[in-house]
């Protein structure tokens, strides 16, 4: 027989409904439950985000990307393009060539980043899907088009397909042994035109700056020749992606970085799971707080029940179950309100993902309510910090309930 939990359970269920203890724990409960709730609704959320990061992300970045450890390019030779396609899982490798370039349509220009790519891109990425107006190819037939980003678009009012006045853009003219741009501006820029064949909304960052055209394009405006910024590969078969990377990185050495998804955009990825622990932090003090009633209910119930205390003692109950006892009646407290806590976050969390009832509030937002996604992992750290919690306000009254002397008390 658990005499240490009989105690707790009769202490905790005790009739006098009244009693100032039992209001100090039902108060207790209720703080608890409530932190519990917003505990895991919160992590949820930045759980959701997350993803949603990686979703829209996910829409133009490659599986993985290589690019050069020193300098911002490469030489593209034959040697390197057979190491990369004859790495086992690689199933499509692409050609980028990425740099600054100056755009003009009308009287109006801006600095954009212009991506060239070759021809076998969209098998690296679900991109047209984010196609608004137009078409995604950027080769129709003898013709070069852009790709154009929506917040680009609105910024140049740029028209698709007009072919008399099509897109300029211009990059610095690199002359050998000189270090400064010509006086001339004919002969300071290079300069190419090219018809703007659709439009893209993927992410506020691409869509206000980016231009995707074909890699021959970026070749002659540019002036790379054989030269690359990143090669991007798409995993394929039953390779693990992790895999693939490990090859890569070994099969190229030391002078070239292979990253994937997370990675290239880890500093944003970062910045939201740091974010997440202090909000993990922050609740968890609250949770703390709102605990402290344990404390106090559970140090009045050791003077309320010094008698029944003493009496104990005297009749061999040792010190240990003394204290075991008071300690459960603080785990019991605690317990009925995480668990009230988890049930009704975990509800609130299902029936966001479900009804999407919460809207983020902005006609321009990405999506139309909060994202939601529920992680085992946080309910896990989330019961170790209740426990700890409790057992850090309730191990004083039981203490001192253990130490209790019994001749002062019969």
């Amino acid at each position: 027989m658990n005499v240490p939990l009989l105690i707790a359970k009769r202490y905790f269920l005790s009739k006098k409904k009244r009693n100032i203890i039992t209001i100090i724990s039902n108060i207790s409960m209720v703080g608890v439950a409530v932190g519990t709730m917003a505990l895991i609704v919160v992590l949820s959320v930045f759980n959701g985000l997350e993803d949603l990061v990686r979703s829209l992300y996910g829409k133009s970045d490659p599986n993985l990307a290589i690019t050069a450890v020193h300098g911002k390019s490469f030489e593209m030779t034959p040697a390197l393009r057979a190491t990369v396609q004859n790495t086992a899982g690689v199933a499509l490798l692409t050609e980028v060539i990425e740099d600054n370039a100056l755009l003009q349509y009308h009287d109006r220009q801006m600095v954009v980043k212009m991506r060239g790519l070759s021809d076998n891109y969209f098998g690296q990425s679900p991109i047209d899907s984010s196609i608004v107006a137009g078409d995604h190819r950027l080769r129709r037939g003898d013709l070069e088009y852009a790709l154009v980003g929506e917040g680009v678009q609105h910024e140049l009012s740029i028209t698709l397909d007009n072919r008399l006045a099509p897109l300029k853009l211009l990059y610095p003219r690199q002359v050998p042994g000189r270090k400064t741009l010509s006086i001339n501006p004919d002969q300071a820029f290079n300069e190419e035109n090219i018809l703007a064949g659709g439009i893209f909304h993927i992410e506020q960052k691409l869509d206000d700056s980016y231009l995707f055209v074909p890699l021959s394009f970026a070749q002659r405006l540019l002036g790379y020749g054989n030269r690359r910024t990143a090669l991007y590969v798409k995993a394929g078969g039953n390779y693990q992606l992790d895999d693939v990377k490990d090859a890569l990185r070994e099969s190229l050495g030391s002078d070239f970085a292979v990253q994937d998804s997370d990675e290239q955009h880890v500093s944003l990825l970062k910045a939201i799971k740091i974010e997440k622990l202090f909000v993990f932090i922050t609740f968890a003090f609250i949770l703390l707080i709102a605990s402290l009633n344990i404390f106090f209910s559970l140090s009045m119930l050791v003077i309320d029940k010094r008698k029944d205390i003493a009496v104990l003692l005297a009749m061999g109950a040792s010190e240990q179950t003394v204290r075991r006892s008071f300690l459960l009646v603080g785990a019991i407290v605690a317990l009925v309100g995480a668990v009230s806590g988890l049930v009704l976050g975990v509800s609130i969390c299902w029936v966001q993902q479900t009804f999407h009832l919460v809207s983020m509030g902005m006609a321009t937002s990405i999506v139309d309510s909060y994202p939601v996604k529920m992680q085992a992992s946080d309910i896990f750290f989330i019961c170790l910090a209740i426990i700890a919690i409790t057992l850090a306000v309730s191990i004083r009254p039981a203490l001192n309930a253990g130490r209790m002397d019994v001749k002062e008390n019969l």
